[in-house]
């Protein structure tokens, strides 16, 4: 796998943190748990309950020796999810994290999550005011 770091972009590594000092090119050349700074997101950007459920999962990648609790919060948050969620699109994504992540494979569940979210911001959007009948 290719890795290319623009100068002071940050890459989460196996639980390490590494800052490119300038734009450099990485090639993985085995397994490895990594997430770019561009899908980090921020505890304060966790607004829904779907970009919560993302920062759980993003935890248990960026802090492997934490796991334990973060996969108990994961696994509580996902139950209730699949119990209140109705939509489709929404569903899939939940029951395809569950495994995936009980494998290991956090980057793969954040990828999933990413595309559901454009669902979750219909939900979580007011919908215009309905005009009155006069």
């Amino acid at each position: 796998m290719h890795i290319t770091l623009r100068a002071g972009e940050r890459l989460f590594l196996n639980g390490a943190v590494i800052r490119a000092d300038r734009k450099v090119s990485l090639e993985l050349m085995n397994d490895a748990v990594f997430l770019l700074e561009a899908h980090v997101m921020q505890p304060e950007k966790a607004t829904s309950p779907l970009r919560q459920l993302y920062f759980i999962v993003q935890t248990m990648l960026m802090s492997p020796a934490d796991t334990a609790s973060a996969r108990s919060l994961f696994d509580e948050t996902l139950r209730r999810m699949l119990a209140t969620y109705v939509e489709a699109p929404v569903l899939a994504a939940l029951h395809q994290i569950g495994p995936l992540v009980a494998a290991g494979r956090y980057f793969d569940s954040l990828k999933i999550l990413r595309g559901v979210f454009v669902h979750d911001d219909k939900l979580m959007t007011p919908s215009a005011p309905l005009a009155l009948a006069s």
